[in-house]
């Protein structure tokens, strides 16, 4: 239940947070989950306007569709190095949140994950992810910086597609991974740092091609 000052209590020990189960809890302004919480549903938390603060343990194993879908007062995130799953929307339109941490246990960024978090400067995508969702850090306006781990082995369509303020781009796999449309469009300043020994491949490459004069040889 949520008490007079907009927190949450939970007085009984719970293994998940279902679907749709703070659905516009508007006066929700910060939440713990307990560690005996192994799963975050699909728009669990959706626009919880308020929300400013939430401590996921590393119990959580999945965080579903549109689980922080405009919660327009997140200001950071680390998600466990226990979740695997992040589900498509999950921190969509969460236009504060600045500071992301992705938990090395992550393997795929859902379509649309961290759309429109205007707030973010930089991200960094551990090595054990291998898919990057389409359009996944679109339109990310503030976001300067971004460092894809070597396991990565596709980026979907406008995947960082009208990020404006975005310069740099380090890729770490040594094979380009599977390109889409629009990856890296509408990015004036762009340099996509690679391994030395793979500029050419990845210039050569499908759809990479397309960003040719932005792709730069880096020692890792």
């Amino acid at each position: 239940y949520i008490d007079g000052k907009g927190y949450i209590l939970f007085d009984a020990p719970i293994t998940s947070i279902g679907a749709g189960s703070f659905y516009g809890c508007s006066s929700l302004e910060s939440i713990t989950i307990p560690e005996s919480v192994t799963s975050i549903g699909g728009v669990a938390f959706y626009g919880c306007s308020s929300l400013a603060s939430i401590t996921i343990p590393e119990s959580v194993t999945s965080i579903g569709e549109d689980a922080f879908y405009r919660c327009s007062s997140l200001t950071s995130i680390t998600i466990p190095d226990s979740v695997t799953e992040l589900g498509d929307y999950a921190f969509d339109g969460c236009d504060s949140l600045a500071n992301i941490t992705i938990g090395n246990g992550v393997t795929s960024i859902g379509d649309w994950a961290f759309g429109g978090c205007d707030s973010l400067a930089s991200v960094t995508i551990p090595d054990r992810v291998t898919s990057i969702g389409d359009s996944a850090f679109t339109s990310c306006s503030r976001l300067a910086s971004v460092t894809i781990g070597e396991g990565v082995t596709s980026i979907g369509g406008a995947a960082f597609v009208d990020c404006s303020r975005l310069a740099s781009v380090y890729c770490k796999p040594t094979t380009p991974p599977t390109g889409s449309g629009s990856m890296f469009d509408y990015n004036a300043r762009l340099k996509i740092y690679v391994p030395t020994e793979s500029v050419n491949a990845y210039k050569r490459a499908s759809y990479w091609s397309d960003y040719a004069y932005a792709i730069v040889g880096y020692d890792f």
